[in-house]
Formats: structure tokens, C-alpha cells, sequence
């Protein structure tokens, strides 16, 4: 029998400090050499605007957790067909026999294990006493880089950039409301930099968006709304002055513009990249070295995220009798 679980479903089952936890147990399982990983598999669809991606991945361990998330990002899709950016599917498979245990709805998984992946880099990566954050983008990923961020380091105020003003607004009052601190627009990207302990870009935009002269000492930074080669949301100065730990550093080098355009330009090679995210959670290399470090995290996203997060939810959805089984 296998377990349906719909959009519902998964958002009562899972909370934030809960992908937390998945999440910073799966990169610790990635960096113990305990994952099968292939890189994730990429269709562009130019005539629509769209990209489909299939990502699959075992977690073994004390996780044992196999499955496969295919989702898509259609940009277009809020404006044009009043549907979501990213839509998703999630198939786990028992490890034992390879038999089907669940399909669940993927876009709220994604959403969330994406939030924590930013929650885990801040917990490892960040100075102690972090109180302000700066955020650009309005969109579902800025809402769940920032109450991740909120999760592992209680913060006092965020101070949130987007170009369409009524989205930030609106992000304001929402955010506010759902962390209970000050959320401020800010109308000058400026204003999202300075004095911020942490940096959240989760935005579309495909050129960067600040000037890495404006860093302090410091200061961390999560990149993660860029995911293709030719975007990036920071530029050649952000990246030369931070230490950079990246999700996967393979990954990163195939996809992230971030890091791509500054190795193409000659401003930096490939070893800028110091560590992976799961070498620093498991204590096999340093992350931040002291506080004056410009620190960054760099994330394309990867599969060890979902499954370790739709595992998790399968199992509460036994427990808490949720959902509706079927057979093919």
C-alpha cells in the first residue's frame, strides 16, 4: 500500500525546526560519504519558460531514506495561469525492497527544506548575536529563508527589499505577524545591507542585486534564488571577500551563476568554494574562522533536502493516521 499525501497533509505534519533537524542530519550523511547523489536532471522548456527537474537520492546512515522529487519552476505561472512558480512531486521508496511508500505534494517540501538548508548554514556559519536581517525577494522562499533564519537565531528585526513594492508590504505584514518582530520595507537595496548581521537573497532577479563593496566584516550571507549559470544574485566583489561554503561544490559549479561568472572572469578559481555545507555540519572543515569573515552560503538545492524531509513526514503521517493509501 502507499500514501497519499496532498499539500495539506504535508503542511500539518511538518514543522520548521523539524526540516531543520532533517535537513542538517542529511548534509551530515553527505559529508560522511553515506549519500548516493546523482546530479539532478534539467529540461528547459524556452518555449514556455519553464524547467523541469528530476532529483533523485539514497540517505543512508541512521536515515535510510530513497526517493525522488520531480518539480518544475515556471516563472509565469502566478501571472498567466494563477498557479504556483514551483510545483512538485515527491515518491519515496522503501529502501528494503524499492517498493513505493508514499507520493506526496512537493512545492510546500521545497519550500521548506530549502528555509532550513538557509537555517542550518546561518546556525553554522553565523556570527553569535544575530538580531537584524536584510532580505531580497517577497516571493515563498524569501518567507522561509527568513523564518528559518528567526529558528536557529532569534532575531529582533528584518528590513526586506523587493522591486514590486506591494509585495514587500505584503511580505512585511505576513512575516511580522508570523515571527512576531519588526519587519520593515525598505526602499533603497542599500538599507538591506548595512548593519545586517545576515544577508538573505532568495529573489528571481538574474543580475545582482547590492554592491559587495557595501559588506562589513562579518556579515553572512545566503545566496539562494539564483540556480542556472547565466543569474546570479551576487556579484564578482560579494564573492572574492567572502569565505564560500557551498551546498555541494560540484553542484555549484555546474549551476550557480554566482560562482560560475566570477571563475570565468578570472577573479577567482574553483578552490574560493572551501567547503561543502555537510564538511562544516560534521565538523570535517571550519566554517566561519572568526568574527570579522565575510561568510557566504551558496545553494542550488539538492535532493538529500527532500527526501530526508518527505522520510520524515511519512513517518508522522503513520503516527498521526493522515493521509490515503492506494494501490497501483
Amino acid at each position: 500500500m502507499t500514501l497519499l499525501l496532498n499539500r495539506t497533509d504535508v503542511e500539518s505534519l511538518l514543522s520548521m525546526g523539524d526540516a531543520i533537524a532533517c535537513v542538517e542530519e542529511a548534509f551530515r550523511q553527505l559529508a560522511l560519504n553515506n549519500v548516493t547523489l546523482p546530479q539532478r536532471t534539467v529540461i528547459r522548456i524556452p518555449a514556455h519558460h519553464g524547467v523541469h527537474l528530476g532529483m533523485p537520492a539514497y540517505i543512508g546512515g541512521n536515515m535510510d531514506a530513497l526517493g525522488l522529487k520531480v518539480v518544475t519552476v515556471y516563472p509565469d505561472n502566478p501571472a498567466h495561469h494563477g498557479l504556483p512558480t514551483t510545483i512538485g512531486i515527491l515518491l519515496l521508496n522503501d529502501c528494503r525492497t524499492g517498493a513505493p511508500l508514499a507520493v506526496m505534494e512537493a512545492g510546500y517540501l521545497t519550500a521548506m527544506r530549502t528555509g532550513a538548508a538557509g537555517g542550518v548554514a546561518i546556525k553554522h556559519l553565523a556570527r553569535r548575536g544575530v538580531e537584524k536581517a536584510g532580505v531580497f525577494g517577497a516571493g515563498v522562499q524569501a518567507q522561509t529563508q527568513l523564518w528559518a533564519a528567526h529558528t536557529v537565531r532569534p532575531l529582533k528585526a528584518a528590513y526586506v527589499y523587493d522591486v514590486d513594492g506591494s509585495k514587500a508590504r505584503s511580505y512585511a505584514a505576513q512575516m511580522s505577524k508570523r515571527l512576531d518582530i519588526a519587519v520593515n520595507v525598505v526602499g533603497d537595496p542599500r538599507r538591506a545591507v548595512e548593519g545586517m548581521d545576515v544577508i538573505i537573497a532568495a529573489s528571481s532577479a538574474s543580475e545582482p542585486l547590492f554592491d559587495g563593496n557595501w559588506l562589513a566584516p562579518g556579515q553572512h550571507i545566503n545566496g539562494i534564488g539564483s540556480h542556472t549559470p547565466g543569474a546570479r544574485e551576487l556579484d564578482t566583489a560579494a564573492i572574492t571577500r567572502a569565505r564560500v561554503i557551498a551546498d555541494l561544490p560540484d553542484a555549484c559549479l555546474v549551476e550557480a551563476g554566482d560562482l560560475i561568472i566570477p571563475i570565468q572572469e578570472g577573479a577567482v578559481t574553483k578552490d574560493h568554494i572551501r567547503a561543502g555545507l555537510g564538511d562544516v555540519v560534521a565538523g570535517l572543515k571550519p566554517g566561519r574562522e572568526n568574527d570579522q569573515q565575510i561568510t557566504l552560503f551558496k545553494s542550488v538545492g539538492l535532493a538529500i533536502q527532500d527526501v530526508s524531509t518527505a522520510n520524515l513526514v511519512y513517518h508522522r503521517a503513520l503516527e498521526a493516521k493522515v493521509g490515503h493509501t492506494f494501490e497501483f
